[in-house]
């Protein structure tokens, strides 16, 4: 039940409201047009299902510099943010697109003017591994943007593929006269994260008015944020074990919070340990029993573990700061470049063409070069170094002598380290290309008394990307860290010796003893540029035919036919770092290409049973809509999909509405040809892990599997020093923690799955809309959403197949074997640590989603109750109610979103928007309802198992004067940070500013 804080809070922005007539007396604001969910000519507010209009006002109010951002905003779009979660994993590559219902990116799907538009990502590094077909929001053209139509639950019938939570449809304005120049700035009051943006448009009619052209060119740039730049994010909080935890129904939390967390295995001056293991006891420590590291500059200097917490994290100390591990927020720049032009041949003949082009480039900051004892073994793992390096002091030496005799007679010592330094720029760029040409052929004719309208269009668009970062060549890092004196200079040890079989004259020698120390010579050495081109193509060709059939006394039956014909090609092309495999764990990466082809036919009809001379008590009208679509893919195979709708007029001003519908979305060329790679990578949460034993959706089942495993496999749960190694299995899975949680220990294969089939959604919707004529100006509006998908695209992690395997009753032996643990300890990593794992995608999901959509939308003029001219008024809420959004990996054991900070249960929008001449106020709240950190989250696993409702205020002002306009607003007025401790769950950024200007010339 809403509470009474929804009710104050929830809201909508004046541009964002159901499929309403606009506030306008203008005649033919009834007339017919093409809404978003049917290609047949209706009047507005018409359809059997829900639609949702954001038009350009609501950027212009918010400041925003990007659709994504007015997206964002709508209650039943989960933000896409390009934010990092504080998991360690990177905040993104700084491609926005819409995920309605909070079912997937993959699961919305993106039209252009009614026309599909080319994928805009590889889909390949995701988190996941998902390889989604989505759409960047950061492409569409702000200048000639109309509005965005949002239908809300499936689509397929009509569209095809991928519309399954919905259809977002961006739609451009069909001319433009004039000229406008726009420019925007805004900063935070921290005196960061600036902003930028510069616009120009220009348009003008030719031939007499038959024709027109216009031309929009756009730029952008948003920055990275690191962690540290927010206090919430710079907490550096995470929970352990509790030891004062006595049982599952003791009242206190199974894990309790530290902050200032860092990794005391390692930082960036370097720990030393005596073996190469991560063990406390293998810390190098002096006379005094205080361990060593090397300082900033060099010397041997005492190091202050802070509080262990187990491997690899402690409370506070000189360890690596957790909150450095990965940057916040990407950064986005985006340049676009747009026309527009149409033609009017005959009275009943119109020419028109598109044309894009968009420049995106994301900057993250992704996990850096570690070198560690978390990483034993594998290239990532420490530096063993001797009395003979070039670069140790004389009194390092001494110190180092003191602490271990041992090392003055030759015996290794092993530095973990975390290399600041060791590439010349950390940060991980993507960068794509858009192009795309659109000429659509249309016009409408007579044939009696009937109409009928057609077109035929064609598009090509190709999207070119690129990814790259810096990595370390392992055998040029090899020779650079072994470095001698030879001369009274440090060189590379490879080039001292007598020989010359193995020199290479290239080599410098890395200082790896301090922060700060490596040369530019050994960094450029050891270096190489790395990651991924790719690109996408899309031809399509789309043909449509509508009008009336015939009339009925009840009214006109209406039909609308098409025919679609697409081809999409990817490819993706490593470059020759990757396929070499010269980094990394070695693994070479293979460049792949591939094609589909897809024929698809669709009819739409709509037939009225009541209404017009045929009317009923309480049935004013009543019409059927009813919608089919034949696919026939070339490579996932046949489908057919349905949408059949009833729209009933109770009387004048109140409506029933409902639909149910059959959608599909076909696998992506990523998800079925992704090549094959490996990497070492986090394993992600352990079900068996003591921090996780007793959560997840069926903790009974988690604990019963888990404690079958380590009774099956006594080397479980055993320290590599040996300790547990007498304890039970009981005992041993208690005290089991896994490092491969939190570092890269899991080698990881990554790849396509050719064998994939189309997954299917079956859709329920029903509403109502009231538009009393006893308050004119108001509309209020409701909808159930139903969803149920099975076979679903599900992108599996090694996280993903362990919890599988353990959170079942039975376990599967397919899941359960995509990935193994270490049988027994070895000299790095405690027994039962995931050492393998997998990410694909394969149809084996189930999604569940039960919602509603709730409108208040209520303009009128002040003059009406005041007296006087005094301007107009306009309050919209509108608010989504999540009662449950759940998944599963097989089929049997779901895990719960709705009520957590994924799928809150409230999510609103109120926005109060005055106009009074050319003055223009604005005030927006958004509203987070109280929510669950998780959905099985409780004291008992969780110290912070709520967290609070979340309301951020918004306020702007636009001043009109014609050929000149000013804007200011300002964003989080109240500088509300989210609800501790999840950062994602409300507004990190804090209180911004913006002021913006345009300049309109006729």
């Amino acid at each position: 039940m809403a509470s009474t804080a929804l009710v104050a809070s929830i809201c909508a922005s004046s541009a964002y409201a159901q499929s309403v007539p606009a506030e306008t007396d203008e005649p033919g604001a009834a007339e017919t047009i093409v809404v978003t969910g049917s290609r047949i000519r209706r009047a507005a507010n018409s359809d059997a299902a829900p639609v949702v209009e954001v038009s350009q006002q609501a950027i212009v109010d918010r400041g925003y510099v990007s659709v994504a951002d007015a997206l964002n905003d709508l209650t039943s779009n989960v933000p896409v943010l390009n934010q990092a979660d504080g998991s360690g994993d990177p905040s993104g590559s700084g491609i926005q697109s819409p995920n309605l219902f909070g079912l997937g990116v993959g699961r919305t799907l993106t039209l252009v003017n009614g026309r599909r538009m080319v994928t805009s990502s590889s889909g390949i590094g995701a988190p996941g591994g998902v390889g989604d077909a989505q759409v960047d929001s950061n492409i569409v053209p702000l200048g000639l943007l109309e509005r965005v139509e949002v239908y809300q639950g499936g689509g397929a019938a009509v569209y095809g593929s991928d519309a399954i939570a919905g259809v977002v449809n961006y739609i451009l304005k069909k001319d433009f006269t004039g000229l406008q120049l726009d420019a925007q700035t805004g900063i935070s009051d921290r005196g960061d994260y600036a902003t930028y943006a510069l616009r120009g448009t220009a348009g003008t009619s030719f031939g007499g008015g038959r024709g027109n052209v216009a031309v929009d060119v756009g730029w952008s740039k948003t920055p990275t944020l690191t962690f540290a730049a927010r206090p919430l994010s710079n907490l550096g909080r995470l929970t352990v074990s509790n030891p004062a935890d006595t049982g599952p129904s003791d009242g206190i939390p199974a894990l309790r919070e530290i902050f200032n967390a860092s990794f005391w295995p390692f930082n960036g001056n370097g720990v030393i340990f005596t073996a190469p293991a991560p063990p406390p006891n293998f810390l190098l420590r002096n006379g005094t029993g205080s361990a060593l590291q090397f300082g900033a500059d060099g010397r041997v200097v005492p190091y202050n573990t802070g509080a262990i917490q187990g491997i690899p994290f402690a409370s506070g100390g000189d360890g690596f700061p957790y909150q450095e591990l990965a940057g916040l927020r990407t950064g986005v720049e985006r340049f676009t470049a747009n026309a527009v032009a149409s033609y009017e041949l005959t009275d009943g003949i119109n020419l028109s063409a598109e044309l894009l082009y968009a420049k995106t480039k994301g900057r993250e900051i992704p996990q850096g070069n570690s070198r560690t004892v978390l990483n034993p073994g594998s290239y990532a793992g420490p530096i063993a170094f001797t009395i003979n390096n070039a670069f140790l002091s004389d009194a390092a030496k001494s110190a180092l002598v003191a602490a271990r005799p041992s090392f003055a007679a030759g015996a290794p010592l092993f530095l973990s380290k975390y290399f600041y330094d060791l590439v010349p720029d950390p940060v991980q760029t993507y960068a794509t290309d858009t192009w795309r040409g659109a000429l659509t052929l249309d016009g409408d004719f007579d044939v009696g008394s009937r109409n009928f309208y057609w077109s035929l269009s064609g598009s090509y668009a190709r999207v070119e990307g690129r990814q790259r970062s810096w990595e370390v060549i392992n055998s040029r890092y090899n020779n650079a860290i072994n470095s001698v004196l030879s001369g009274g200079r440090a060189v590379c040890a490879i080039n001292a010796d007598a020989t010359t079989a193995n020199d290479d004259a290239s080599c410098a020698p890395i200082n790896p003893f301090g922060r700060g120390t490596v040369s530019s010579e050994a960094r450029n050495y050891v270096s190489t540029r790395a990651g991924l081109d790719w690109s996408n193509e899309q031809i399509d060709l789309l043909a449509t035919l509508g009008g009336t059939l015939f009339t009925l006394p009840m009214g006109e039956v209406q039909f609308g036919a098409a025919y679609e014909h697409r081809n999409e090609t990817a490819s993706f092309n490593p470059l020759q770092a990757n396929l070499d495999g010269v980094f990394g764990d070695g693994s070479r990466q293979v460049a792949q290409s591939g094609s589909y082809n897809t024929d698809e036919v669709s009819a739409e009809l709509i037939v009225p049973l009541v209404g017009r001379d045929f009317t009923l008590p309480l049935v004013k009208a009543l019409e059927f809509k009813g919608a089919f679509r034949l696919v026939d893919n070339s490579i996932a195979g046949s489908e057919n999909v349905w949408d059949a709708g009833l729209r009933w007029e109770v009387f004048e001003g109140l409506t029933l509405r409902g639909s149910r519908s059959r959608n599909f979305r076909a696998p992506t060329l990523t998800q079925l040809l992704a090549p094959s790679s490996s990497t070492l990578e986090s394993a992600g949460f352990d079900p068996c892990d003591a921090d996780r034993i007793n959560a997840g959706p069926n903790p009974a089942a988690r604990r019963a599997n888990c404690l079958a495993l380590f009774t099956a496999n006594a080397g479980y749960g055993v320290d590599p020093d040996g300790t547990g190694a007498g304890l039970s299995a009981a005992q041993r899975l208690a005290r089991f923690q896994s490092p491969a949680e939190n570092f890269n220990r899991t080698t990881v294969v990554s790849g396509g799955n050719p064998n994939l089939r189309n997954e299917i959604s079956d859709t329920l919707t029903f509403g109502v809309v009231f538009q009393p004529r006893f308050v004119p100006g108001l509309t209020l509006s409701a909808d159930r959403i139903q969803i149920d998908l099975k076979d679903g695209l599900s992108p599996f992690t090694t996280e993903d197949f362990a919890a599988a395997c353990f959170d079942e009753p039975t376990r599967n032996a397919a899941v359960c074997n995509a990935f193994t643990r270490l049988a027994a300890p070895d000299a790095t990593s405690i027994g039962g640590t995931i050492v393998t794992g997998t990410t694909t995608t394969f149809n084996a999901g189930v999604i569940k989603y039960r919602g509603e959509t709730y409108t208040i939308d209520y303009s009128f003029a002040l003059g009406d109750v005041f007296g006087g001219d005094i301007g107009r008024l306009r309050l919209t809420a509108t608010a989504t109610h999540n009662a449950l959004l759940t998944r599963s990996v097989t089929g049997t054991t779901f895990i719960r979103e709705d009520d957590t900070y994924l799928s809150p249960e409230w999510v609103g929008r109120f926005n109060l928007a005055y106009d009074n001449g050319p003055l223009r106020l604005t005030y927006q709240a958004d509203y987070l309802g109280r929510t669950r950190a998780r959905y099985d989250a409780t004291i008992e696993t969780n110290p912070n198992p709520i967290l609070a409702t979340n309301i951020v205020h918004s306020v702007s002002a636009l001043y009109d004067m014609g050929k000149f306009a000013i804007r200011a607003g300002i964003d989080n007025l109240t500088d509300k940070e989210p609800s501790y401790p999840q950062i994602a769950y409300g507004d990190i950024l804090g209180r911004r500013f913006f002021v913006g200007a345009t300049i309109k010339l006729k």
